[in-house]
């Protein structure tokens, strides 16, 4: 592999080496980005074609999201144990066969079960391509190597708008994910140029571990996946169970929280025995790392958030079409690519807790944007500057975080970054779009419910022909439809409509503000990451984090 040297602003000199391993990691990444991007691309096509509900195509997601998200900390072991590239060529196939599976599915049982192996193999893959890139690149290609690795997603959901709605709109929808096959087999050949990492000897599977991960993860995941259909707190009609009229939701949540809990203990226990536990404690010792963590979970779920309170905007309120949705929706996620891509460049000149405190800032100003500019009438471009504003912000941070997070461990835990990120990546798509979807519904439905209280044209005997105890967000056409079947007259119709459009345009904007807030109250975690630029960095700095760490961590089991 040709180097050549750079110069450095420090004193040693690092030896640039080839792009081509990172274009063979983009494309991995790329391909897991794509099916998922292009599954609800593709819902009317596979809808059709399955004749299988839309909320098929939900249930596949959470699926997918779900066998990543418990089982990513187990696949970090399993890379370290058969060595990272090997199980990386296994898995990328693995995952290309159940693209594969998708793309002959006869039915929305096949779709899930492929969407499950593609899982599986997701989690083994998602830790293997930050342990190729600390193997592959130092010093500022490693930065800027994570910073292409963080923003691939928002390039593949551009793909996958491309390539997935001109396939599905052409030809057929299957052709999309049987291209991934395809993808899958020229990674696999390519992939011998990736440089080996070696196995690591002596390392044994927590099985006990590893339960408990999975089953904490799956509860928090599903619990918050929930809360909308099963409730917030009490059980709607939908739930499966209640207890004593408490929805399940917050329940399982709440048993997630526990188990998640005894994991750490777990591990912990394992640790002070001189046994591996299933995660690298290590990558959470210090003050950097937690507050990292906290700061990407906090970035991944507005992220999601936005993704469900956007497209609630564009259809809803609007009234325009899913592909109309994918192309407005288009200078945001070029901005994430681009900032995420581009972030690295301010290293030399502002440090991690500065990038981190602005990179907020700037979330918040994009949704306040977002806030005071969306109206009943598309097309103005402060609605376009707010998606432009936010979605540098997120890219910035998400490059900024994965950095801090692999910079402050050890390269041999590098595994372990990736499934923490992995784990936090998936944990906080959950829970944005759940508290996006809760927030929204619940304040629209108070404000429904004030609007109906105030206003006599609308009579009790009225609003009992409609289902008031389970208000969503609808279209003007479909209550118009429903209230065609009622006996409201035309001045009571236009009253009705006038109440629901009035009320979707407030909730959405209250939310906008709330998730500006929320940014905003991010930048406390973000003022504990490392006041140091990545060419001053100092690995006493980091060793005296770390030990600080362990400390507080011996006393408090001490206790």
């Amino acid at each position: 592999m040709a180097t050549k040297a750079v110069s450095s602003t420090g004193a040693e000199t690092v030896a640039q080496v080839s792009w081509l391993p990172m274009v063979i990691i983009l494309m991995a990444q790329m391909q897991m980005a794509f099916n998922v991007n292009a599954l609800p691309v593709s819902i009317g096509p596979i809808v059709e074609d399955l004749e299988a509900p839309a909320t098929a195509i939900g249930t596949a997601l959470v699926i997918y999201s779900l066998f990543v998200a418990a089982f990513v900390m187990l696949g970090a072991k399993i890379g370290k144990i058969f060595g990272e590239r090997l199980v990386f060529q296994v898995t990328v196939v693995l995952h290309g066969l159940a693209m594969g599976i998708m793309a002959f599915s006869p039915n929305a049982g096949a779709m899930n079960s492929a969407q499950a192996i593609a899982g599986l193999a997701a989690a083994a893959l998602v830790p293997t391509l930050v342990v190729l890139i600390a193997a592959n690149y130092q010093g500022k290609q490693q930065e800027q190597a994570l910073g292409l690795l963080a923003g691939a997603p928002a390039m593949a959901g551009v793909l996958a708008f491309l390539v997935a709605g001109f396939l599905g709109t052409v030809l057929s929808w299957r052709y999309s994910f049987g291209l991934l096959l395809v993808v899958s087999v020229i990674i696999f050949f390519l992939s011998f140029r990736l440089k080996p990492v070696a196995r690591q000897t002596g390392i044994k599977i927590d099985t006990v571990g590893a339960v408990l991960a999975a089953i904490a993860i799956i509860l928090i995941s599903f619990g918050f996946n929930n809360l909308n259909a099963w409730g917030l707190v009490l059980a709607r009609p939908g739930a499966p169970f209640s207890l004593l009229g408490v929805s399940p939701a917050p329940l399982m949540i709440t048993l997630g929280v526990v188990v998640g809990q005894a994991f750490f203990t777990w591990s912990h226990y394992r640790q002070d025995m001189n046994k591996s536990p299933l995660f690298a404690l290590e990558v959470l010792d210090s003050v950097y790392e937690r507050a990292a963590i906290f700061a990407l979970l906090i970035i991944g779920a507005l992220g999601p958030a936005i993704n469900f309170l956007i497209p609630l905007y564009i259809q809803i309120v609007q009234g325009r079409t899913s592909l109309q949705t994918a192309v407005a929706t288009v200078p945001y996620t070029l901005a994430i690519f681009g900032a995420a891509v581009l972030i690295v460049r301010l290293y030399d000149r502002f440090t991690p807790r500065q990038i981190g405190a602005v990179g907020f800032v700037i979330v918040a100003t994009g949704l306040t944007i977002l806030a005071f500019a969306i109206d009943n009438s598309w097309g103005t471009p402060m609605v376009i500057l707010g998606l432009v504003v936010l979605g540098l912000g997120e890219g910035a941070l998400l490059t900024l975080l994965f950095n801090v997070l692999v910079s402050v461990s050890p390269k041999s835990l590098a595994g372990d970054v990736g499934a923490l990120r992995g784990t936090a990546n998936n944990l906080s798509t959950a829970v944005g779009t759940a508290v996006a979807g809760a927030m929204s519904v619940g304040l629209l439905a108070m404000l429904i419910t004030s609007s109906l209280v105030n206003n006599p044209d609308l009579p009790p005997q009225l609003q009992s022909q409609v289902n008031l105890d389970s208000i969503n967000f609808v279209s003007n056409d479909q209550l118009l439809e429903t209230l065609s079947e009622t006996t409201a007259t035309p001045e009571q119709v236009a009253a009705a409509v006038e109440i629901n459009t009035v009320a979707r345009l407030r909730a959405l904007k209250i939310s906008f503000l709330f998730l500006a807030g929320i940014a905003l109250v991010a930048i406390f975690p973000a003022l504990r990451l490392p006041r140091y630029k990545p060419d001053e960095v100092s690995s006493a700095e980091i060793q005296g984090a770390a030990q600080e760490g362990k400390r507080r961590g011996e006393a408090k089991r001490r206790r």
